[in-house]
C-alpha cells in the first residue's frame, strides 16, 4: 500500500464522523454562547428576533443534529448557506480577504458543511442506523 493511492481504509467514513461531531460541538458552542450565554461571551447576547438571534437558534439546533448525524445532508445545507450569508453580510463588506476582515471561520464552516452534504455524517451517526435498518442490516454501521 502507498501513501499516494486511495484505499478503502476503515478509518475513512470514521475519520469523517469524527470531523462531523467535533465541527458540530464548536458550532454549538457558538450557538449557546448566542442564544444562551453561555459559554460566557465578550457580547451581549443578541435578541432572539434579531439575525444574530436567529443565527444563534440555527447554530444550536443544527449543532446539535450535526452532533448526532440525523438529517446531515440537509441540516449541512441550510448551515452553509447561513454562514455563507454571514460571511457576505457582516466579514466580506470589511475586506474582500478573510484572513483581513476575521471571516476565516465563516468559509471554513461554509466549505466543511458543504462537504458533510455531499459526504454524508459517515458510519458513526443515526442516519447511519437509519439507512442499515432500511436495508434490513447493521454491517454497514461502523460501531465495530
Amino acid at each position: 500500500m502507498s501513501i499516494f493511492e486511495a484505499s478503502p481504509s476503515p478509518w475513512t467514513g470514521r475519520m469523517l464522523s469524527l470531523l462531523r461531531i467535533v465541527a458540530g460541538l464548536i458550532f454549538l458552542s457558538a450557538g449557546t454562547m448566542k442564544v444562551f450565554g453561555f459559554p460566557p461571551s465578550p457580547m451581549p447576547m443578541p435578541p432572539l428576533a434579531s439575525q444574530l438571534g436567529i443565527g444563534g437558534t440555527l447554530e444550536v439546533v443544527g449543532g446539535l443534529l450535526i452532533v448526532l448525524g440525523l438529517f446531515t445532508r440537509p441540516v449541512a445545507f441550510v448551515l452553509a448557506g447561513e454562514m455563507a450569508v454571514a460571511y457576505f453580510q457582516f466579514h466580506f463588506p470589511q475586506s474582500f480577504f478573510p484572513t483581513v476582515n476575521n471571516g476565516i471561520p465563516a468559509v471554513l464552516y461554509c466549505f466543511l458543511y458543504l462537504y458533510f452534504m455531499f459526504a454524508g455524517a459517515g458510519p458513526w451517526s443515526i442516519d447511519a442506523l437509519i439507512a442499515a435498518r432500511s436495508v434490513g442490516t447493521t454491517d454497514r454501521v461502523g460501531f465495530r
